[in-house]
């Protein structure tokens, strides 16, 4: 690994000589790929989102205390990928205020998430923010029909309890206008999902639990506003990404102080979904377990982000002695509300690094694909993603082959992989727990790190990834018998249950049909009882806990 410091080194000198930074500001597409490529010349509008938002900042927070001012206590935004990471991460990191609703997040199409959402909340006393860019996500249309016959059926008025945030023209504005919905809000439309965390797709939300908006906007400069010193440090954030990628250290470790637990998530679909193709990627690592192995950490550039008053933990005291001083990076913000000028930073140093990469760090190509296969498998075709036989089959938590099949699939890693977990499953506490010691026990036996997501979540966030990455992942699929308690979804003709198992389905054959390594592990009826026997078998397969 040596000879990386001084080719981060070389990175910065060849972008200023080259005027990076000069044609960044000038919204220069040619950075990243040739002229008039889709998906480019459109998404640069995050460059200066900061300075474009300050003059919505009084409509906002107006809204956000007719809100509070009417009584709602539950906020719930039904949205996936960038259209609800931001949101998440805002609620997680200062609370809703006095007066104002507590926020949720519904990204799960399990009917069990979907069914322990409604139950609760208050519906008489819920807003509904329904955010999609596209205006077209199954997903968020799906959790719309639901709370919408919902509300109907308790006797509630559902459109003054639901507002929509979207792209300008869009099919979710038209079906808005045309239910009435209390406000549609507008975003930008020349700014991606997984940039968009300082638009309408995260100030709409923050507004609502009550953030301080000018305090928040205020301390993030716009790209071209920003100090000498602070644009130095996001460059040298992308080049160290970039080259400590192409050197082998393509694995993106976070360790954060009390106050910022949840920002790694929001990074980790920006890198993600925009490094990740082209067989070429950088890996997100967030809450991952810790391993006692040095030579675990041979992969891993780190980063430790935190507050001031925070900033030590024994996290970072343990991790700083096991990579070298040039692969542990500090972030450190004095004020929570800091936590935007972080954003843009990131923002600035995965477009860098998709520059140095060669890559389009604005599209996402292999997403698509699984969508389309879940399509296929809603309309009975299960060919691409058998649960009866071929290479993605299910094999059920029962079957006594399953110790076997988990044991080769483990043997398959080699040094420099990863273990990817795809839990289609409702998410809690006890799921993640249970979660965490699969990562563990895994990471352990193949000597590799692990990431984990719950579905279909992830396949808005780190999908890309594992498609169109580098094939260096070893994928686990869990699922359990999501029909069990199913739940129709309204103004369609599926249920949740269907949706999620197609969209399992869609995954594994997307997989499938890159080449990757995948295992599919059924849970059936006993959900808790079948994954706490899955951890315990990668336990004992991985040498104990």
């Amino acid at each position: 690994m040596s000879g990386v410091p001084e080719r981060i080194e070389a990175r910065l000198q060849r972008w200023e000589a080259g005027g990076f930074l000069r044609r960044m500001l000038a919204f220069d597409p040619t950075l990243w790929a040739p002229p008039g490529t889709p998906e480019v010349t459109d998404r640069l509008g995050w460059l200066d989102l900061p300075s474009r938002m300050r003059g919505r900042i009084p409509d906002l927070t107006q809204f956000g205390q007719e809100i509070a001012a009417e009584g709602f206590r539950d906020a719930v935004v039904l949205g996936m990928g960038g259209s609800s990471l931001a949101p998440e991460v805002f609620q997680a990191t200062f609370g809703n205020q006095p007066a104002h609703p507590r926020l949720s997040v519904l990204d799960s199409t399990h009917p069990a998430a979907v069914a322990a959402l409604a139950e609760n909340v208050d519906l008489s006393r819920t807003l509904f923010i329904v955010s999609s860019k596209s205006g077209t996500t199954t997903e968020t249309l799906s959790f719309l029909y639901y709370f919408w016959r919902r509300l109907s059926e308790a006797g509630i008025q559902p459109g003054p309890r639901c507002v929509a945030v979207t792209d300008p023209g869009t099919p979710l504005e038209r079906l808005a206008r045309e239910r009435g919905f209390r406000r549609v809000f507008h975003a930008p439309s020349d700014v991606g999902g997984r940039y968009s965390a300082l638009c309408e797709f995260g100030l709409v939300p923050a507004a609502v639990i009550g953030m301080d908006l000018r305090r928040l906007v205020d301390a993030v400069p716009s790209v071209r506003d920003m100090s000498a010193e602070e644009t130095r440090l996001a460059l040298r954030l992308g080049a160290a990404m970039a080259e400590c990628a192409a050197a082998g250290r393509d694995k993106l470790t976070f360790i954060t102080s009390p106050t910022l637990r949840s920002l790694p998530a929001w990074i980790e679909q920006l890198i993600a979904e925009s490094t990740g193709k082209n067989g070429v990627g950088i890996v997100p690592i967030d809450q991952e377990p810790m391993s006692d192995s040095a030579d675990d950490w041979h992969d891993r550039l780190i980063v430790h982000i935190g507050l001031r008053s925070e900033m030590e933990t024994a996290a970072s005291a343990t991790l700083r002695g096991r990579v070298p001083e040039w692969a542990f990076i500090e972030q450190t913000i004095d004020d929570p509300y800091e936590i935007g000028r972080l954003m843009m930073q990131w923002e600035i140093a995965t477009a860098a690094a998709g520059a140095a990469l060669g890559i389009n760090p604005f599209d996402q190509p292999d997403v698509q694909l699984a969508k389309d296969l879940a399509r296929d498998a809603m309309a009975g075709d299960q060919g691409s993603a058998s649960t009866n036989g071929g290479p993605a089959r299910i094999i059920p938590i029962s079957d006594p082959a399953i110790e076997s099949a988990l044991t080769e699939w483990l043997d398959g890693a080699s040094r420099g992989d990863y273990i990817g977990l795809h839990v289609y499953l409702p998410p809690d506490d006890e799921t993640w727990n249970a979660v965490q010691r699969l990562r563990a026990a895994a990471g352990r036996r193949a000597a590799a790190a692990s990431t984990a997501g719950y579905g279909p979540r992830f396949l808005h966030s780190t999908g890309q990834l594992h498609k169109g990455g580098p094939d260096s992942g070893l994928f686990l699929q869990v699922v359990d018998n999501a029909v069990a308690n199913d739940i129709p979804v309204p103004e369609t003709d599926y249920t949740f249950g269907q949706l999620i198992t197609a969209q399992a389905a869609g995954d594994a054959g997307a997989l499938i049909q890159r080449g990757r390594r995948l295992l599919r592990v059924g849970l059936g009826d006993d959900t808790r009882g079948g994954l706490d026997r899955l951890a315990d078998l990668l336990e004992r397969i991985g040498g104990g806990a």
